[in-house]
């Protein structure tokens, strides 16, 4: 184990395709290894970094379910990308929940977040940030476009 703090994230059977899939989206991200108890079965905990972050995810069965108190929030740098994993997190099941979070096939809640939304939101013009703050309350994908027009009041 290359990091000594991971986050653990659980799941029923599904931890090292969740793995594979997460680290196939973002860029920088690596698969780093599976731990089967059995040379030809199914992985009980796969071990993986998201952009240089770490995580274990771990097959635990019923004896637990991912929920909204846990969520990994990306950063993303335009619209285009927002798009991108937007949609690839919605693939086969997602779904979508509003200010830019949603779950995907395998439960796990995220936040994506275009890197003009914090900007917007922490500008000393506090009248603008709360209209974009207002925008967003509003959306479900983050519109950057929207938010910006929000801020400038357009």
């Amino acid at each position: 184990m290359k990091a000594k703090v991971r986050t653990c994230l659980a799941f029923k059977d599904q931890a090292e395709e969740a793995a594979r899939f997460y680290v196939s989206l973002i860029p920088g991200s690596e698969f780093e290894t599976a731990f089967r108890p059995e040379p030809t079965g199914p992985a009980l905990m796969a071990l993986f970094s998201l952009a240089g972050t770490p995580y274990q995810a771990l097959n635990m069965g019923d004896y637990v379910t991912l929920n909204d108190a846990v969520s990994i929030s990306v950063v993303t740098k335009d619209q285009e990308e927002t798009d991108r994993l937007w949609e690839a997190l919605l693939a086969d099941g997602g779904a979508e929940n509003r200010c830019g979070w949603l779950k995907d096939r395998f439960g796990l809640s995220w936040q994506i977040v275009p890197e003009a939304l914090p900007r917007l939101l922490t500008d000393p013009d506090r009248a603008a940030a709360g209209r974009a703050m207002q925008a967003m309350m509003g959306m479900v994908k983050l519109d950057v476009a929207a938010l910006e027009k929000a801020f400038r009041g357009d």
